[in-house]
């Protein structure tokens, strides 16, 4: 089982790379929804059956056949990129990801992460962890605040890329 969890963080990684790499739009999009699909993959491994098949439906579903219908409404000049240069963003990014590498080579090391009273559970809490209405509870107790904040951010993405579109086409 634990080789399987390897070949899957493998390709998973590989397909992020793909995602950096890649200079033509499309294929970065195709990379990337085979990189929802081993996380997903890790998600069935790890008992999480839920989380798992929204991970399949919901990002490798429908937000990326929106990507992939916005790049095939781009032209095509405009989606080639013509070099793959190191930009600060790409930098920023690269930094980032090694950063959040670190913290959970930190983790897998042994030493203990304090989470405090919100990530503590009873052991009969933990073996339901992927079921629905665990995470459903959870989303609308503990962690509503974020849930909000999260609806709210979303709602203001729609309405700039509405804004934004009525100003591209008129």
């Amino acid at each position: 089982m634990l080789t399987i969890f390897y070949i899957f963080a493998a390709l998973s990684v590989f397909g992020a790379l793909g995602v950096l790499f890649l200079k033509n739009p499309i294929h970065c999009a195709l990379s990337l929804v085979g990189t929802f699909f081993c996380l997903g993959s890790i998600y069935v491994m790890l008992n999480a059956e839920f989380v798992a098949v929204i991970q399949v439906l919901i990002y490798a579903g429908a937000i990326m056949v929106l990507f992939l219908f916005v790049l095939m409404l781009l032209s095509s000049s405009d989606t080639e990129m013509s070099s793959n240069k190191w930009t600060a963003g790409k930098i920023l990014a690269g930094l980032l990801s090694l950063g959040i590498f670190v913290q959970i080579a930190y983790l897998f090391t042994g030493n203990e992460l304090k989470l405090g009273t919100k990530g503590e559970y009873p052991i009969e809490v933990v073996e339901e962890i992927g079921s629905i209405a665990l995470i459903g509870r959870l989303l609308f107790t503990d962690y509503i605040l974020s849930f909000e904040i999260i609806v709210i951010l979303l709602l203001v993405a729609v309405i700039g890329a509405v804004v934004i579109a009525k100003r591209k086409f008129h």
